[in-house]
């Protein structure tokens, strides 16, 4: 009976041992896993490979700087940052798309130097020149550059005719376009550096806009004729109008010298009379007195004396004389 109470606690011990072992033997596996899966994370994060034909910008608490050996390089997890940065050439279309090659012509419609309409398709190449300026430097380099391109191709086809554009002057459009875009990325300074600048094809513009256009020259020749026929008229009635504003001007001064002459001469002539007033008063009033009658009675040559109480009519000219005679005799005494 013994022996068979041993046996059973001896059988009950050992499944418990075992499932210790067990368990501690599965803690260690795990803690293993972990400990691998973390090194192999820090291991992942803290290097990073370059390509060739490819840079780095590696950012240290917001500090950057490129890195631009390629092979296996080393950084610190979660305090560094790597962006790579393609510097092979690369490129976009102006004026059509890439992909269905049709055209967009809010890009390749253009003006030349002789108001004729144009449809230019050109591609711009390019490459990174400096990888922190292209991260940094500008939201979205690209599109600034892709901006700064159709702006200097616009003013340098203005410069050109229609001719030119079409045939014998692509390469020095080409040039000129490639120069001035090139100062234009210096001022703005994004990162980019301008690799060539290619006149994909270049045609006359659609009938839509040729038609456009015929109005547009329609418009402005009338606008134009508008302006000759008023200038025309204007050198016409100037000159008639001059004329006749310096004619009345003239006549004026005429007529105020005039004016300025007769008043003068009234004055000299009324001092002229005071003065042989002032002399002989008498004789002065009654030569005035017949010088008015024979101003307001030129005609008449009779008068009627009634002094007496008889009435008489008299020559007037014996009345001047008689009354003359009185006063020189009247002055005499």
């Amino acid at each position: 009976m013994e022996n068979n109470r041993k046996t059973e606690n001896f059988e009950q011990k050992i499944p418990h041992y075992s499932d210790s072992r067990i368990g501690d033997n599965m803690k260690k596996i795990v803690i293993a896993i972990v400990v691998v899966m973390i090194a192999a994370m820090v291991g992942t994060t803290s290097t990073y490979q370059i390509r060739e034909q490819e840079q780095a910008v590696l950012t240290t608490f917001g500090k950057a700087r490129a890195v631009t050996e390629p092979g296996l390089h080393f950084k610190f997890p979660f305090i560094q940052q790597v962006e790579k940065v393609n510097t092979t050439i690369q490129g976009f279309a102006i004026g059509y798309d890439v992909n269905t090659n049709e055209t967009i012509p809010s890009e390749a419609v253009m003006i030349t130097s002789d108001y004729n309409f144009i449809d230019v398709d050109f591609f711009i190449e390019y490459k990174v020149s400096d990888p922190v300026k292209a991260v940094y430097a500008s939201a979205d380099p690209i599109k600034i550059l892709k901006n700064l391109a159709q702006s200097s191709i616009r003013n340098v086809i203005g410069s050109y005719d229609v001719d030119s554009v079409l045939t014998t002057g692509k390469n020095e459009i080409q040039a000129s376009i490639k120069e001035v875009l090139n100062k234009q990325l210096q001022k703005h300074d994004i990162g980019l550096a301008l690799v060539n600048v290619t006149i994909q094809d270049s045609e006359p513009p659609t009938v839509e806009i040729m038609e456009a256009f015929k109005n547009v020259e329609t418009a402005k020749q009338g606008k134009e004729t508008a302006i000759n026929n008023a200038n025309k008229y204007k050198n016409e009635k100037l000159p008639t109008a001059e004329a006749e504003a310096d004619q009345i001007i003239k006549e004026a001064e005429a007529y105020k010298q005039e004016r300025i002459n007769e008043a003068t001469g009234q004055v000299a002539r009324f001092n002229a009379m005071y003065e042989e007033y002032i002399k002989n008063p008498t004789i002065t009033k009654q030569r005035m007195f017949y010088e008015t009658m024979e101003e307001v009675l030129p005609d008449l040559e009779l008068i009627i004396d009634s002094s007496n109480g008889v009435q008489k009519i008299l020559p007037l000219d014996s009345f001047f004389e008689m009354e003359n005679s009185k006063a020189v005799s009247k002055e005499e005494n």
